[in-house]
């Protein structure tokens, strides 16, 4: 058996086969002498056990394109939002110069990831969806109304704008996470995700920052003013958030996610959370007197790509098959 014949023989099929083997090279480091040590009949069965070692952190079908392609996606989605938003002069006159700064730096931020995706992807990118296909109001492109849109003054309203971006960036922080362990056979392009990852997890917490503030409020420091701030949002993610800023539509941002498929190991869990490692973290030593929200606080969950579409096409009109 010439393990080296089979494996270029799977390179037809999968060429990141031996990004996946060179991350597991531990296994290889006894192969010399393998048919040696083992009778004819058995050596299958340890090239086969291999191979499982090596696919088992994969879903079947999925490739580095396909998770790259879903996060452009996303990309695409808070690219035009706040395009449009940026865009509305009635809108940004509801907004402090300091806030409006901010959101214009998350506006670029957004148009760079987009550009970034769309070059490392090349020709196998995704087409740009285009304006029309999405919806911010939840309409789905129907004449919104209070009936059909729960976020029907959006962008009219400095505070629904600033709670449509929170539900965006949170929805991204987590679909990012839940992205990583696909990327694992190429750790250049892994890298460069969690890079992405953690930007979004700061434009998250400005959003919910300004929002505390009020959007009018012009003091850079985060710091809580007497009269200035509110205690709610917090700048992170506690429980699952009441469900976020209109539970009907937000709530499974920060609920759990589907095992269905997830690679071994990983698991959606809700932000609320508790469990790290098989660790309790409620009861972990020297945690007497923690308030019970900080357990949930001090950790964040991944989400699944099933789980994060159904959410983002809340926004995508009726009839587009964009993140379907």
């Amino acid at each position: 058996m010439n393990i080296f014949q089979i494996i270029s023989e799977i390179e037809k099929v999968d060429p990141e086969v031996y990004d996946r083997l060179d991350s597991r090279r531990s296994i290889f480091k006894h192969m010399t002498g393998l048919g040696q040590k083992l009778s004819a009949a058995a050596l299958p069965l340890a090239v086969g056990a291999i191979f499982n070692k090596a696919y088992a952190q994969t879903p079947v079908g999925a490739t580095v394109n396909d998770v790259l392609n879903f996060a452009l996606s996303l990309e695409y989605l808070e690219s035009y939002f706040y395009q449009r938003g940026q865009a509305t002069a009635a809108l940004q006159a509801g907004f402090s110069a300091t806030n409006k700064a901010a959101l214009d730096l998350i506006r670029t931020d957004e148009a760079n990831h987009v550009t970034f995706l769309r070059s490392v992807l090349g020709t196998a990118a995704i087409a740009d969806p285009g304006a029309a296909t999405f919806d911010f109001t939840g309409a789905k492109g129907a004449t919104p109304t209070a009936a059909n849109a729960p976020f029907l003054d959006v962008f009219t309203n400095p505070l629904t704008y600033l709670a449509v971006a929170q539900s965006l960036e949170d929805t991204g922080v987590r679909a990012y996470k839940g992205g990583a362990p696909l990327l694992m056979s190429n750790k250049t392009v892994l890298t460069a995700a969690l890079n992405i990852h953690s930007v979004e997890a700061r434009h998250a917490s400005r959003l919910r920052t300004m929002r505390r503030g009020g959007p009018l409020n012009n003091t850079a420091s985060q710091s809580p003013q007497s009269g200035t701030l509110n205690a709610s949002p917090k700048s992170w993610i506690s429980g699952t958030d009441n469900g976020g800023a209109s539970p009907a539509q937000t709530a499974g941002i920060y609920g759990a996610g589907n095992n269905t498929g997830a690679p071994t190991g990983v698991t959606f869990d809700a932000e609320s959370n508790t469990t790290q490692g098989g660790a309790a973290l409620t009861g972990l030593p020297n945690t007497t007197g923690f308030p019970a929200a900080a357990f949930s606080e001090a950790f964040d969950e991944a989400l699944d790509v099933t789980t994060v579409k159904a959410i983002a096409r809340t926004f995508v009109v009726n009839g587009s098959t964009f993140l379907a």
